[in-house]
């Protein structure tokens, strides 16, 4: 596992979050952005994903563009990040962009260990991916989700649900008592990855207790 690690190293808050070699590129601009957000201090460690649709899919499902479908790599995946958080003294929030919001999703649901999800435009069109949501009980306080204006606008049948899956999956959210916003910006789905990114972690900071 590749990691890099950004802000303060000593902070109490520390963001995970998955990473492609497209973000590692952005990840210093998202990091500036969010220090002029964020009212807390942070460490964020950047997990380097090789196999973006196999290591972050919490299913098989069949490929929605392209050739590549998308594996079931999540568990092994979440394992690994889970030897980064075992600091009791400290705050672990997980966030991403695209399937690694979504991944982050799952992964709330999988373990107790984080106190928020930054999910900055999710794949929660993702096949399964709202059933599970609404047959399951998420394990945080908090979940900050986002979409682009035009995302749900495609003509890919598939990821033309996406704005649906998120409005209703906020409504699960909260109805389980779980503190959620979905927020839409301007553009589509590749439009400001590391604004989406570093506001979607802003808002898990800016409304934790620390």
């Amino acid at each position: 596992m590749t990691i890099y690690k950004f802000g303060e190293q000593t902070a109490k808050n520390v963001l995970i979050q998955p990473v492609s070699e497209h973000d590692h590129s952005l990840m210093e601009n998202e990091v500036n952005i969010l220090q002029t957000m964020s009212k807390e201090k942070f460490c964020l460690i950047a997990v380097k994903i090789a196999d973006w649709n196999k290591e972050l899919s919490p299913w098989e499902a069949p490929a929605v563009f392209g050739n590549q479908p998308f594996g079931n790599g999540a568990k092994e995946t979440l394992e690994k990040i889970t030897t980064l958080c075992t600091d009791r003294e400290k705050s672990y929030f997980i966030g991403g962009y695209s399937l690694a919001g979504l991944f982050s999703i799952w992964a709330a649901y999988k373990t107790d260990v984080f106190s928020g999800v930054a999910a900055a435009s999710p794949s929660i069109w993702f096949p399964g991916f709202y059933d599970f949501m609404r047959n399951n009980l998420i394990k945080c306080p908090k979940v900050y989700l986002s979409l682009g204006d035009k995302e749900e606008k495609t003509k890919n049948k598939v990821m033309s649900a996406v704005g649906d899956y998120a409005r209703r999956g906020v409504e699960v959210l909260k109805s389980r008592g779980v503190e959620s916003i979905l927020e839409w910006n301007e553009g589509n789905h590749f439009k400001d990855a590391d604004l989406r990114t570093a506001k979607a972690f802003a808002w898990v900071l800016n409304t934790s207790d620390n």
